[in-house]
């Protein structure tokens, strides 16, 4: 009997632990919530390439300044013309400002180079020759009458090469090169009055001309007494721009020249170059007297007027 009592009591006890069991596998668990903590990392968007709206001047020479407007060239930004990297000026990203290094004439593919390396689109830029300037001409005014070095002209300027050429009223004439600042030339045998110089590089890259004058206007420099004879003396009248018909007026008298004086009077003037005239004078007495002197050539010009004190 009491063994059958002990069976019944664990019969009733493991029935009740295993209804236990299945109701607690039944029932939802209670899980305890992971926290996860991560930085969400975002690439930043791509900058966009630098863009160009314009380029002033589109084309230009070695030592021009030259200004891009346009977008994306960030805080550093690099011009190449060609494969020649030109240092530049950057301005809120959006102006660029560089001057054109020395190169040969000729089409250059611009771009501009951010300092990222990225690169915007290549654009045709004209490097153009430099142009030839000139500023003056030492000496300025010629004598008609000036021979070897009196000739000689120096055209300063700028930009010359060794193939400039010099050209006078408009024809190419011998010039030497001394320095790209420097050409050296000799005036030709012209007519009297204004004319043109200009320097050209090649055809047509020319300065501006500037005037040369040829004077032919007659001067004396200085008047003396040359040779003495029984009734006459000769005058060495020197100056320059005399001419072989030039003729003198001697106190408003002509001598000498087409229509003097030197038929009906004893007087004469003799030419011997355009810098020296002679003047065979008769004088009534040997007494000095003051007379006045111009020279005066068959166009009309005519010298200064000097005093003289001789017999």
């Amino acid at each position: 009997m009491v063994k059958r009592l002990l069976l019944l009591a664990l019969v009733l006890s493991a029935s009740f632990l295993g209804v236990a069991n299945l109701q607690a596998a039944e029932r939802p668990q209670k899980v305890k919530a992971q926290t996860f903590s991560a930085s969400l990392v975002v690439p930043p968007a791509a900058l966009a390439a630098p863009s160009v709206l314009s380029i002033i001047p589109a084309q230009g020479e070695p030592g021009n300044k030259v200004t891009i407007f346009g977008s994306g060239f960030g805080e550093q930004a690099t011009v190449f013309l060609g494969s020649v990297e030109v240092p530049s000026k950057v301005t809120d990203g959006k102006k660029l400002e560089f001057v054109i290094p020395k190169l040969d004439a000729g089409l250059y593919a611009l771009y501009v180079k951010r300092g990222d390396g990225t690169a915007g689109r290549v654009y045709n830029f004209n490097v153009q020759a430099l142009r030839p300037t000139l500023s003056s001409l030492t000496p300025e005014n010629v004598s008609a009458c000036a021979q070897g070095a009196g000739r000689e002209v120096t055209a300063s300027g700028k930009n010359f090469s060794e193939t400039s050429a010099l050209l006078f009223d408009g024809a190419v004439i011998t010039s030497r090169v001394v320095s790209p600042e420097q050409i050296l030339f000799t005036v030709p045998q012209v007519a009297g009055g204004l004319h043109q110089i200009t320097v050209k590089n090649d055809r047509e890259n020319g300065s501006l001309p500037l005037a040369i004058t040829i004077e032919t206007r007659p001067e004396i420099i200085h008047v003396s007494i040359g040779n003495e004879f029984v009734n006459y003396y000769e005058l060495n009248i020197y100056g320059k721009n005399f001419q072989q018909n030039s003729s003198i007026y001697v106190d408003d008298q002509r001598i000498g020249g087409k229509g003097g004086q030197e038929s009906v009077e004893r007087e004469k003037l003799i030419y011997f170059d355009c810098t020296r005239l002679v003047y065979q004078r008769h004088p009534y007495s040997s007494t000095n007297k003051d007379f006045r002197i111009q020279v005066v050539n068959q166009g009309g010009e005519g010298s200064q007027v000097i005093n003289v004190t001789a017999p």
